[in-house]
């Protein structure tokens, strides 16, 4: 059983959230919460799996809540809503530490679906989805080449891998690589590069120019 949190400041799209993802015996939405601060006080309390975020809330927003939960010492997976995949601050909810991202007009089978990839620890994030927001920020800056500069050939290929949104067990494959090797790879990575989750890192990758067009 996946155990869910959805914060939204409207409580019929909370309602509506709840009717979907409890409608397969699956998933279990443990709390709600109408704005940021309530979120991360229901993480607390409940220790969901999965936190779907709305990004654009009164008082304290689902940016500035992401950012508070992912500096606990197990933060849940977060996945922001939003109503447009062009919002602008999709992007800033993903360097908060979002692990991705769903529209809220996402058909219900789809909803589900991605919560379930969501609690496996995968990035909820397509790789033209990356692409187009990477495209609306900054080009890479001396800060991060002078990062990539310290990694290994091979950790430069994971990274490139990461961006492309393949699963660790894909990362192996291509790279033959063992998938305990991957995650000790991809784990290293983070901290080189002091980033919060792999979604981080596979944004760098493409801001950096290691994914092709």
């Amino acid at each position: 059983m996946i155990r869910v949190l959805v914060a939204d400041d409207d409580p019929m799209v909370r309602h509506h959230l709840r009717a979907i993802l409890t409608s397969t015996g699956e998933v279990e939405v443990v709390a709600e919460a109408e704005d940021g601060a309530e979120a991360v006080e229901a993480v607390l309390r409940a220790a969901p799996d999965v936190v779907l975020m709305d990004i654009r809330m009164p008082g304290v927003d689902g940016i500035t809540a992401t950012a508070e939960i992912a500096r606990l010492r197990t933060p849940p997976v977060v996945v922001a809503l939003t109503t447009f995949d062009s919002d602008t601050h999709v992007l800033r909810a993903l360097q908060a530490g979002a692990n991705g991202f769903v529209v809220k007009s996402t058909p219900p089978q789809d909803l589900i679906d991605l919560v379930k990839v969501a609690a496996q620890g995968a990035t909820v994030l397509s790789p033209s989805a990356a692409r187009h927001l990477v495209s609306r920020s900054a080009p890479a800056d001396d800060a991060v080449r002078e990062k990539l500069a310290g990694l290994s050939e091979r950790e430069r290929d994971v990274l490139a891998c990461l961006g492309e949104g393949l699963t660790n067990g894909e990362i192996a494959a291509r790279l033959f690589l063992s998938d305990s090797t991957v995650k000790s790879y991809i784990s290293r990575l983070l901290g080189k590069l002091d980033l919060a989750n792999r979604t981080q890192a596979g944004l760098l990758a493409h801001q950096a120019g290691l994914v092709g067009p």
